[in-house]
C-alpha cells in the first residue's frame, strides 16, 4: 500500500519555474506585459505557427476562436460528443447550434466520415478534439473543410507537443487552442494559447481577448495618447505576465516531460496488455502523441467487474482515476442538440467501461508499479 494517495495528474513545477516567477513579482509588471509577449513567440515557434495569443485558459480561448470565425445564431459547428463541455459550450456562447458526431473506435477521436454526413447548408465549421494527446485525423478532416468550405478548430487542450505527419499540432487547424491547466503537459497555472497562421484571426483574437479594445498612432495623434477605441465588444480573457513567466520556463521543460509521459504510457500498455479484461490506448503510425491521459477500458465479455467497482476499488486503494468525458449527449443541457433516437454507440460504450489510470511526469517508478499490480490484482479477483 502507498504512503499517500496517487493523483490522475498533477503539475511538475520546479525551483526554476519558481524563479521566474518571484522575479516577476519583484519586476513591478504583473499582468499582462512583456512576459506574455515572449511566451507568445515562444509557443508559436515551439508549434511551428505564425501567430499565437495568450488567453485566460483554454475555455476562453475556444470561445473567441468561435467569434474569430465570425459564427452567428442559425449557424451550425460539428463537434464530438465525447469531449468536455468547453469544446461546445463556445459554439453556445456564439449563439450557434452545436451538430454531435461519434468518434473512432481506436483513437477515440472525431468519426469524419459521420462528421461529413451531418454537413448541411448551415455548417460553418468542426471543432475536433486530439483525444488523450493522440491527433485527430486531420489529412481527412482538411479534405472534406475545403470540399464544403468549412473552418477547422483544433481544441488541442490534451495535445501540447503531439505531432501528426510530421506537423506539429498547433499548425494544422485554421485555429487551435491549447490548455496550460496543471494537469496538463506544461501549466501557468490556469492559461490557454490559440495558434494560427492566418492574420486575419489572429488579429480578431487579440482585440477580442483585450475587450475589443483599438489603440493606433492615428487615434493618439488625433485625440491624444489615452484615447482608443472600441468597434466590437470584446472580453477580459488576458493572461498574466505571472503565468506567462510560468509558461516561459515550463516551455523549457516540455520536450523532457512529453518524453517521460509516452515512457509510463509504454509501462502502462506493456505491462497491461497481457490483460484480455483490458482494451488499451493505442498510437497511429502517422501520430506523436504527447499522452496526456492512459484511458483503459473494461471488456464487459471478458470480465463480470463493472466500472463503477472497479473505479471505486481503485479510489478505496489510494489511486486516483478519473473519467474521461461523459458523453456530451448525456448532459441535460445538451440534450436538445440530439434527436429521439439518436445513438452513439462508440462514446457510449467507451463511457460505460473506460478509466484514466494515473499519468504524469513525476510519476515515480514505484506509484506506477503499485497502480498496475493493484489493477492487475482487482482484475483476478
Amino acid at each position: 500500500m502507498t504512503k499517500s494517495f496517487i493523483p490522475y495528474s498533477t503539475q511538475s513545477i520546479g525551483a526554476d519555474d519558481i524563479r521566474v516567477v518571484n522575479k516577476v513579482l519583484q519586476s513591478g509588471w504583473i499582468t499582462q506585459g512583456p512576459k506574455v509577449k515572449e511566451f507568445e513567440t515562444d509557443v508559436a515557434g515551439y508549434a511551428e505557427a505564425k501567430y499565437a495569443v495568450a488567453v485566460s485558459n483554454a475555455t476562453a480561448g475556444l470561445h473567441i476562436a468561435c467569434l474569430a470565425l465570425g459564427l452567428k445564431s442559425g449557424d451550425e459547428v460539428i463537434v464530438p460528443t465525447l469531449s468536455f463541455t468547453a469544446s461546445a459550450s463556445c459554439i453556445i456562447h456564439c449563439d450557434a447550434k452545436p451538430v454531435f458526431v461519434d468518434v473512432y473506435q481506436d483513437t477515440l477521436t472525431i468519426n469524419v466520415e459521420q462528421a461529413e454526413k451531418k454537413i448541411s447548408k448551415y455548417t460553418k465549421a468542426i471543432i475536433a478534439v486530439d483525444f488523450a494527446g493522440h491527433p485527430a485525423e486531420w489529412s481527412k478532416l482538411k479534405r472534406i473543410a475545403n470540399k464544403h468550405k468549412l473552418k477547422l478548430i483544433d481544441d488541442a487542450a490534451h495535445s501540447f507537443g503531439s505531432i501528426y505527419k510530421n506537423r506539429k499540432i498547433g499548425s494544422i487547424a485554421d485555429i487551435t487552442i491549447f490548455s496550460f491547466h496543471p494537469v496538463k503537459t506544461i501549466t501557468t497555472g490556469e492559461g490557454g494559447m490559440l495558434t494560427t497562421n492566418n492574420k486575419e484571426y489572429f488579429e480578431k483574437i487579440s482585440l477580442l481577448r483585450n475587450h475589443g479594445i483599438i489603440k493606433s498612432r492615428e487615434l493618439h495623434d488625433k485625440y491624444g495618447g489615452w484615447f482608443y477605441d472600441i468597434k466590437n465588444v470584446g472580453f477580459n480573457f488576458r493572461l498574466t505576465d505571472i503565468q506567462a513567466a510560468l509558461g516561459i520556463s515550463q516551455l523549457k521543460k516540455a520536450e523532457t516531460f512529453i518524453k517521460k509521459r509516452r515512457n509510463k504510457w509504454n509501462k502502462y500498455k506493456e505491462a497491461l496488455s497481457k490483460f484480455p479484461q483490458l482494451i488499451l490506448p493505442i498510437e497511429k503510425k502517422d501520430s506523436i502523441s504527447g499522452w496526456h491521459l492512459f484511458p483503459i477500458r473494461i471488456d464487459s465479455s471478458q470480465t463480470k467487474i463493472s466500472r463503477k467497482e472497479l473505479y471505486q476499488k481503485l479510489i478505496n486503494a489510494g489511486i486516483g482515476v478519473q473519467i474521461h468525458f461523459i458523453p456530451l449527449h448525456y448532459l441535460s443541457f445538451y440534450r436538445q442538440f440530439v434527436g429521439v433516437n439518436e445513438t452513439f454507440p462508440v462514446s457510449e460504450n467507451y463511457y460505460n467501461s473506460a478509466l484514466s489510470l494515473p499519468l504524469y511526469p513525476a510519476l515515480t517508478q514505484n506509484e506506477q508499479f503499485y497502480v498496475i499490480g493493484t489493477l492487475k490484482k482487482i482484475l483476478h479477483e
